[in-house]
This record gives C-alpha cells, structure tokens and sequence, in this order.
C-alpha cells in the first residue's frame, strides 16, 4: 500500500468501520424488528442509515479527490433521473464505476435507494457488503441455474418498493480489461458475431429476466455508458485515496420499458444491439473525446458528503478520546500492542476493500454461446 495513501486509509478506514458497524447494527435491528411488520417502513429507514454510510465514499470521490463526472444526457433523461424506477444496463469501465453511479445517484436524491446486482462474493466485505445486503442488492454466483430463482425473487422484491430506485445490472458480467477485450474479440470471430472493440459481449439471460420481472412496475431503462478521456488516467480506489483526480465521462439514455420487446429472444436481442450501439458510441467518444450529440449537464458537488465525513470524524473523536481517557489504554504496553493490531486490522480491511475494486481481479465471465443454426439466432448460456 503507498504511503501517500496510508495517511487518508487509516484515519478513514477508522471513521468507515466505526461509524460503518454502527449503522450495520442498526440494519440489523431494524431488519429484525421493524421489517416483519412493516418492509416499507424498514426501507425507509434503511434508506436513510445507508445514504449516511455511502456518502463517505462519495466523499472520497467529490472532495478527497476531486474526481470531475460530466454528464452527458438529453434535458427530460436528467430531470427523471430520481424520480421513477429505473432498470440501469452499463458498461463496466473502470475500477469505481459503480461509485461514479453513486455519486450519480446522490446528486438524483436516490442514493440510499440505489441498488445492483453482484457477485456473491461481495456481500462479505465488511461493512459495506452488509450495508449492501441490508439494502436489498442482488447477491449472483454466476451460474444460471443457480440464480435464476435468485433473480427472480430479488426483483418480485421490489415490486412495492415505497421510493424511486436504481437497481444497475454490468451485463458483460465482468470489469473491462484488454486481456478481456481480446477474449471475447476471438470468441465473437469464431461465433461470428461483430467483433467489439471497446465493449465485452453481454450476457443476457439476468437482462432477459430482469425485463421480464420488472416490465409491468418499472417504466424506463437507462442505457450508461462510461468513458475515460484521453487525457486522464483511470480512476482507481488506490488514487483516490491518494488524492489524485481523473475524469469521468457519464453516457446516459433514456428507453421506454414499454417499448421493449415482449418475446425474450427479442429482447436479448435488443440488449446485444444496445452494446453494438455502445461499442460505436465509444469509437465516437475516442476520436472525438467527449459525447458531443448530448447537452452537458451540471451535477455540482453537493456539500452533504462533506458535511456527514465531517461529523462521524468528529463523533469517532470524541468518543475515541474518552474511551481513552476512561481506560488508559495507551499507559501500558500491552495496551499499545493492543491498540496496534486494530490498526493494522483496519488497514488490512481497508486493503481487502481496495483490492476487491480492482479489475484485473475480477473474475472473468463466460461468453455467451450464440447457435448460429437457429434461424432466430437464439442465445444460449454456460
């Protein structure tokens, strides 16, 4: 781990797994007490603890950072945005893209209420994954047979859910790298099938059953595309911690959920057109460094994140130093070795939550098997 980091990672991952922990317990009362009598009650609630624990990583993002998200998207898209239910399909970028989403979901008014579909593994990080699990997110094994009943009961779920939500769904299954890119380029020569350049091939059995579920409750699907400009490095969690800003470019449109296809193949269909379309888009965005057929709009840095790093900083104090003052730790020497390893277990937390943000950990996704003998051109799945 850098040093330069280790200076923000320690002290933050203290105030995160403090304040963070406390808002688990809280879930979890609320989630036994509150929830068997009544779900929108206990969302409500949810929704806000988690907002108060998400907006420390927004913070990271807007001020420790400063990590500039431009937003490219039509007038009416952006005054929706937060309003309704949404189904988010993506591109998966960058190590951080679904805390850009985040901070896209801050600025709408629905981060507590902004949910995704995840690998199982992700439910187990500590504190945030819990946080994650309260909240309802999507938890998949990648293995069909195993999530579909997943799946479909996750999204029946959320059918009374008493809030605008955000459930985002990363249909290539994986995060981008260049060794990916050139799986799935000779995967899709060999299947015949366009060959991509700046996208994976999308899976879209979750896509399929997504729609399916969510048709008659969720009226727009939100089409993300993310970009990195030219000119700025990636964003990773390791540079943000760090303090050194990047660029973000944020692709959104806006599709009718009632426009979609009725037939399932149909509509696996579309979500492959979608990414043929996207893998354009991106071509544009390459030569041209910007999405430029859509208005910019303004997204600010809101103070909130701000305000709330600041008051668990000054609540994690206060109670630190009392708690000091009462037992005198730090007067012995056990009490040093003790208070010692809590910091190298916070910094060992903190490091499990940077590694897990990376992509080229991130396991790979099977490609998705066209059969090329259907005259329909039905997708089959691993």
């Amino acid at each position: 781990m850098a040093i330069a980091a280790a200076a923000v990672i320690v002290p933050m991952g203290i105030i995160f797994f403090i304040s963070g922990l406390f808002i688990n317990l809280i879930q979890a009362a609320c989630f036994v007490f509150i929830r068997p009598f009544s779900k929108s009650i206990y969302r409500r609630i949810n929704r806000i603890f988690a907002e108060l624990l998400w907006l420390e990583l927004v913070w990271l993002v807007d001020w420790r950072a400063g990590v500039e998200i431009k937003l490219y998207t039509d007038p009416e898209t952006f005054r929706l945005m937060g309003k309704e239910h949404a189904l988010l399909i993506a591109n998966h970028r960058s190590d951080i893209d679904w805390l850009v989403g985040w901070v896209l979901a801050q600025r709408s008014g629905c981060l507590g209420s902004a949910l995704a579909v995840m690998k199982k593994s992700s439910k187990f990080l500590p504190v945030l994954g819990w946080s994650m699990w309260f909240s309802e997110y999507l938890f998949l094994e990648r293995s069909w047979a195993k999530d579909e009943n997943t799946i479909k009961s996750g999204l029946q779920q959320l059918r009374d859910y008493p809030q605008p939500f955000w459930l985002a769904l990363f249909v290539e299954g994986t995060r981008f790298t260049q060794a990916k890119l050139l799986a799935a380029q000779e995967y899709a020569a060999s299947a015949g099938l366009p060959v991509p350049k700046n996208v994976l091939i999308p899976r879209t059995k979750g896509f399929v059953a997504a729609v399916s579920h969510m048709r008659s409750f969720v009226p727009a699907i939100y089409d993300v595309t993310f970009a990195i400009p030219k000119s700025s490095p990636a964003p990773t969690m390791l540079r943000i911690f760090k303090g050194q800003s990047s660029v973000v470019h944020v692709h959104i449109k806006r599709h009718e959920m009632k426009d979609l296809p009725e037939n399932d193949e149909a509509t696996a269909q579309w979500c492959r057109d979608i990414f043929l379309a996207k893998d354009k888009l991106l071509d544009k965005h390459i030569a041209e460094d910007t999405f430029g057929e859509q208005q910019l709009q303004i997204v600010g840095r809101p103070v909130k994140s701000f305000v709330v790093i600041a008051s668990w900083a000054c609540i994690v104090l206060f109670g630190a130093i009392k708690f000091l003052h009462s037992t005198a730790l730090l007067s012995s020497w056990k009490g040093v070795a003790i208070s010692a390893a809590l910091l190298a277990v916070v910094t060992l937390l903190m490091q499990i939550l940077i590694r897990s943000s990376q992509s080229e950990r991130s396991t790979p996704a099977k490609p998705s098997i066209v059969n090329q003998h259907s005259t329909n051109g039905q997708q089959k799945q691993h």
